[in-house]
């Protein structure tokens, strides 16, 4: 099974990168907050990677940290959650905040996730509360980081549409109207998705 890969970008999209290593372009499925924080297209990276087979697909699946790549098996280990949704919940929160909610129990936080139910919520919670307690979190901090301000989040979203190869002015546009659609206090992957479909809608 592939475990790492180390190569050049060769190009991003809105839930993938596709990374070429020797001339064999491995398409690797990325939370969108890893996926914004890959360097731009044309640029080496190297990330820890987890094989995913299925009878009718064989997908990798890639994070930067150990942290990150150790709290999407738990979330895929639980009940019907499976590798996208595991990343889809990845993409809702940065590892230390995720951790801290399921730890804490709490259901209506996690529920503010894309995908993410109150049953589903529940679940999570049931049967990862005390396992996140295990992580190796290397250098980041078992506490939650306190609520990025307004300013902080726009600056992560506009960062992250530069590195899938939009101009400044195009990501500070759009990062401004995501946020007037769905309200400064909108979740990073609501507003980045949002302010993507502002992109495309305008190209």
């Amino acid at each position: 099974m592939i475990a790492a890969l180390r190569g050049n970008v060769l190009e991003k999209s809105l839930e993938e990168a596709t990374i070429d290593v020797g001339g064999v372009g491995y398409r690797v499925f990325f939370s969108s907050l890893t996926l914004g924080r890959l360097p731009e297209e044309g640029q080496p990276v190297q990330v820890r990677v987890r094989t995913v087979v299925r009878e009718d697909a064989f997908e990798l699946f890639g994070f930067l940290s150990r942290a990150e790549e150790e709290l999407f098996l738990m979330l895929n280990s639980v009940s019907h959650v499976g590798p996208r949704l595991a990343l889809a919940v990845l993409s809702g929160m940065e590892v230390p905040e995720l951790v801290a909610a399921l730890s804490r129990g709490e259901v209506a936080r996690l529920t503010k996730i894309h995908g993410v139910g109150k049953k589903t919520a529940e679940r999570l919670v049931l049967e990862l509360r005390e396992k996140v307690k295990t992580l190796h979190l290397e250098q980041v901090a078992t506490q939650a980081k306190p609520a990025a301000p307004e300013s902080g989040q726009m600056a992560d979203l506009v960062s992250a549409l530069i590195n899938l190869g939009y101009k400044q002015p195009q990501a500070e546009k759009a990062a401004e109207s995501a946020s007037e659609r769905l309200g400064a206090e909108a979740a990073f992957q609501a507003l980045f998705r949002e302010a993507l479909k502002s992109l495309r809608t305008s190209a």
